[in-house]
């Protein structure tokens, strides 16, 4: 029998050490197969293309860690001009099981937060978040996000254009009429006109085939200077804008430095991409764990006014010095 026994003691060693190594793995194990990569869904108006503003979410992503294709995953849905098709895109993420939502504009954060009131949803580009969260202290609910406020900055944009064109008395203003938060834009721009002794042209279109009918009207009334409120309809087409303007010999202007950097005469708006670089950093404090509810909606804290110089040589303009002293860029 004593035999027998040391025969045995080796194999009886070998098997509780691999039931202590096994035991040792498990909790390992565990987590190898419950860890798993975070995933974004992204909902935004235009096409997938070259764009500074997720550029810098990206970057901002990065800086907290996060690297795109190893560390987080990023779904990207755009409606290719089609808003019609942002609740159907917004549904599809959900069905992904995306772990939060990051939309760019209001008609993308409504239709996410109709498609669900469960994942997280952190809004971009949403001039007014009235319609979306409780306050801005306390949005509630599943959604939060970064605003530009862009209605009560209307009359200062328009205080801005006569500084620069003192003899200004008419401004075509130019706006996408599917955006159904710009006609409170323009109320609070036409309300600042008459102590300004300006007077406002509203030119809506729906498609930018209508863009060269309305710069025609803006210059047929005899308009001054032309703002044009950029959106998911009309900034893919600054360019052309910029162009038709040109012809008609129209001082512009619009919200973002963007604008201004493309050719037109000044810009007085929050910085896009810091905005949207900040939007990284909700995504992070929600994917550790803050609820989206309790996070405050962030407002701008500083508003760039850009001017460009070599536009104005272009258009035969002085633009006064007192304006460029406190132009926070001036473009040569």
């Amino acid at each position: 029998m004593r035999k027998h026994a040391s025969q045995f003691r080796i194999p009886l060693l070998l098997v509780a050490l691999i039931l202590a190594i096994t035991l040792l793995a498990a909790p390992i194990a565990v987590e190898a197969q419950t860890s798993r990569i975070p995933r974004i869904g992204v909902l935004s108006p235009g096409s997938l293309g070259p764009s500074r503003p997720l550029d810098a979410f990206r970057e901002g992503l990065r800086g907290h860690g996060y690297v795109e294709g190893q560390s987080i995953i990023i779904e990207y849905r755009f409606d290719d001009a089609r808003p019609e098709r942002l609740p159907d895109l917004a549904a599809e993420l959900v069905r992904l099981k995306v772990d939060i939502i990051v939309t760019v504009n209001t008609p993308a954060s409504q239709a996410a937060r109709n498609a669900t009131k469960t994942i997280p949803i952190v809004f971009t580009f949403v001039a007014d978040p009235s319609s979306l969260v409780a306050s801005l202290g306390r949005p509630g609910g599943n959604i939060t996000g970064l605003t530009t406020l862009g209605a009560e900055l209307s009359p200062k944009r328009l205080e801005l254009m006569k500084e620069a064109l003192p003899g200004l008395s008419r401004v075509a203003y130019l706006w996408a009429t599917g955006n159904p938060m710009v006609p409170q834009f323009f109320k609070e721009m036409k309300q600042a006109g008459p102590r300004l002794g300006i007077e406002l042209q509203s030119l809506g279109v729906q498609k930018a085939d209508d863009l060269p009918h309305a710069l025609k009207a803006a210059a047929a009334k005899h308009a001054g200077a032309l703002f044009v409120w950029e959106d998911a309809l009309l900034q893919p087409h600054r360019v052309r804008i910029l162009e038709l303007a040109a012809t008609h010999r129209l001082p512009t202007a619009s919200q973002y430095r963007e604008f201004a950097e493309a050719g037109g005469l000044l810009s007085y708006g929050p910085n896009l991409t810091e905005h949207f670089h900040r939007a990284a950093l909700y995504v992070d404090r929600i994917l550790k764990g803050a609820k989206p509810g309790d996070l405050p909606v962030e407002q701008p804290s500083k508003y760039e006014l850009v001017v460009n110089t070599k536009t104005a040589r272009t258009l035969n303009l002085t633009i006064p010095q007192s304006l460029l002293g406190r132009a926070d860029q001036v473009l040569n």
